[in-house]
C-alpha cells in the first residue's frame, strides 16, 4: 500500500474526479513537460485528441475547458471558480489560450474546445479515460506527444510511465511498517499489534510526513468539505447545464431549521440527505470540493462525518480538539478502506460504473463511521462489506453526462446505506459470511461484465431514456 489518504483526500473543483480534475492535471503536466524541456517558444499549436469516456461525456463533466486551464498551467487544487469562469468567459469571446502562463512562461495561440478531436467510441488500450497531446511546430512537425489516462478519483497515469511508477511505489511500500493491500492484511496487522484501523493507516502516513502535518491536512480536509456545503447553502436558482435542475438545499435547510431547532436525532436522516445534497450540488456548480475519493461520490463522506460529528455519543459536549480528532480517526478509517478498492478493484465509473465512486464512498464512510463509534477492527471491515454488498451492480449513467441526475440523490441515498451499515455491524460482533476482499473482487469482476453504455458514458440507463428538459 503506498497510496496517501491525502491521495484519497484531494481539493479540486467539480463537478468530476475522473473527467474534470484528471485532464486539468494531465494538461498541467504536460504543459509543464513541454516548458522543462526548452520547447515552449518552437511552439506554434498543440493538438489534443480525447478518447472514450472521456469525449461522450466531456461537455457535461467540463473534460474540455478543464484541459485547456491546464494547459494554461492551473492546477485543480489550488484554482478558485472565480478564476474557472473568468478565464473560460475570456477563451470563448475569442481570447488567445495563454499556454504555461501559471508556470511563470507564457504563449499565446489561438486554441478552443472547437479545435479539440474527440473519439467517443475509441477506447485506448490502458483505460476508457484517455488524452492524448502533441505540441507541434511551425512546420507541424511534432516537438512533445504524451498520452494520459485518468484513472478515477483525479487520478492519472502517464503511458510509458507505468515501469517507473511502479519501482517507486515499490520503494514507498517497503518504506512503511504496515503495507497493506487487502482486507485480511490490514485485519491481520490490527490483530498482532492490538492498534485499530485508523492507528494502522496512521503509522503508515507518518512514512512521509509528521503527525502534526497528518492531522493539521486531515482538519482542513474536513473545513474544505463544511466550506463546501456552506457555499451551496446560500446559492439559488437552477444548476448549470441545462437540465434546469433546481438547487433545493437552501430550501432544505431553511425548513429544516425551523422544523428541529434542537438538533433531535429523530432527524439525523434529514441533516445527512441535506449534507449530501448541497455538497453536490456545489460539485456540479464546478465549485470547490473534496474529491472523497471522487467528485461523483463527494457528498457521502461529508455528510456521514456530519452524523459521526453530531449523533455520536456524547459529540454534543465534545469541544474542538475532541470533534477534530473524531474527524481525524473517520478520514484514517476511511482512507484504509478507500485504498483496498484501488489496490484491488476500480473508484472510476468509466471502467466500473458508479459501484466504484458511490459504492466505495459508501463502504468508506461506512467504515470511518464504525471506527469514531468504537467499533472493533472487525466490525468496520464488515460495515464496510455490508455498505458495498448492497451497491454493487450500480450503473453510471448521467443524464445529459451531467454529474446531477441521478448523482445527487444517489449520494444522499449512499449516505444513509453506510450509516446503516455501520450500525448493523456494530449491532454485530464482527463475524459475517462475506468478506470485504470478496465484496471487492466482485465489484471489480462486475464492472467488468457491465455494458459500457453503463459506465459513464451517458448512452444508457436515465441518460437516454429520461429527455433533457
Amino acid at each position: 500500500m503506498a497510496i496517501s489518504v491525502f491521495d484519497l483526500f484531494s481539493v479540486g473543483i467539480g463537478p468530476s474526479s475522473s473527467h474534470t480534475v484528471g485532464p486539468m492535471r494531465a494538461a498541467h503536466a504536460f504543459i509543464s513537460h513541454v516548458v522543462n524541456k526548452g520547447y515552449l517558444e518552437q511552439l506554434e499549436t498543440v493538438r489534443v485528441d480525447v478518447y472514450g469516456s472521456l469525449a461522450a461525456t466531456g461537455r457535461g463533466h467540463g473534460t474540455f475547458t478543464a484541459i485547456l486551464l491546464g494547459l494554461e498551467g492551473y492546477e485543480p487544487e489550488s484554482i478558485l471558480p472565480a478564476q474557472v469562469d473568468e478565464r473560460l468567459a475570456d477563451i470563448e469571446s475569442g481570447a488567445p489560450l495563454r499556454l504555461a502562463e501559471q508556470l511563470g512562461s507564457r504563449k499565446d495561440i489561438a486554441y478552443s474546445v472547437p479545435d479539440m478531436i474527440q473519439h467517443p467510441l475509441t477506447i485506448l488500450p490502458r483505460h476508457t479515460n484517455g488524452v492524448k497531446f502533441a505540441a507541434l511546430d511551425a512546420s507541424g512537425e511534432t516537438l512533445l506527444e504524451e498520452t494520459f489516462y485518468s484513472v478515477g478519483g483525479g487520478f492519472i497515469v502517464k503511458d510509458g510511465a507505468e515501469e517507473r511508477i511502479e519501482k517507486n511505489l515499490e520503494e514507498k511500500v517497503k518504506a512503511q511498517p504496515y503495507p497493506f493491500t487487502t482486507a485480511a492484511q490490514l485485519l491481520d496487522y490490527c490483530a498482532e499489534t492490538g492498534k485499530s484501523i485508523a492507528q494502522i493507516m496512521l503509522a503508515n502516513e507518518e512514512t512521509w510526513r509528521t503527525r502534526e502535518e497528518i492531522y493539521s491536512g486531515l482538519v482542513h480536509i474536513y473545513n474544505v468539505m463544511e466550506q463546501c456545503k456552506d457555499s451551496a447553502l446560500e446559492r439559488t436558482g437552477v444548476l448549470p447545464g441545462g437540465l434546469n435542475v433546481r438547487r433545493r438545499a437552501p430550501e432544505w435547510h431553511a425548513r429544516l431549521r425551523k422544523e428541529d431547532k434542537d438538533r433531535d436525532p429523530v432527524y439525523w436522516q434529514e441533516w445527512i440527505n441535506l449534507v449530501a445534497l448541497a455538497v453536490n450540488e456545489e460539485n456540479a456548480s464546478g465549485g470547490r470540493v473534496v474529491t472523497a475519493p471522487t467528485n461523483g461520490a463527494a457528498g457521502i463522506i461529508p455528510a456521514v462525518l456530519f452524523y459521526a460529528t453530531h449523533y455520536a455519543p456524547g459529540a454534543k459536549f465534545w469541544n474542538e480538539e475532541e470533534k477534530h480528532e473524531a474527524v481525524v480517526k473517520f478520514l484514517l478509517t476511511a482512507g484504509a478502506i478507500g485504498v483496498l478498492y484501488k489496490e484491488q478493484a476500480s473508484i472510476s465509473g468509466a471502467e466500473v460504473g458508479c459501484q466504484g465512486e458511490v459504492g466505495s464512498a459508501s463502504s468508506m464512510a461506512a467504515g470511518g463511521l464504525a471506527e469514531v463509534l468504537g467499533g472493533t477492527p472487525a466490525q468496520v471491515e464488515n460495515a464496510a462489506e455490508i455498505a458495498m454488498e448492497h451497491n454493487l451492480g450500480l450503473t453510471c449513467d448521467p443524464i445529459g453526462g451531467l454529474v446531477q441526475i441521478p448523482c445527487i440523490e444517489r449520494n444522499a441515498i449512499a449516505a444513509s446505506k453506510a450509516v446503516n451499515a455501520a450500525k448493523m455491524a456494530l449491532m454485530g460482533d464482527g463475524q459475517h459470511h462475506v468478506t470485504l476482499d470478496e465484496v471487492i473482487i466482485t465489484m471489480r469482476e462486475t464492472g467488468k461484465d457491465m455494458s459500457d453504455k453503463y459506465k459513464e458514458t451517458a448512452m444508457g440507463g436515465l441518460a437516454v431514456n429520461v429527455v433533457e428538459c
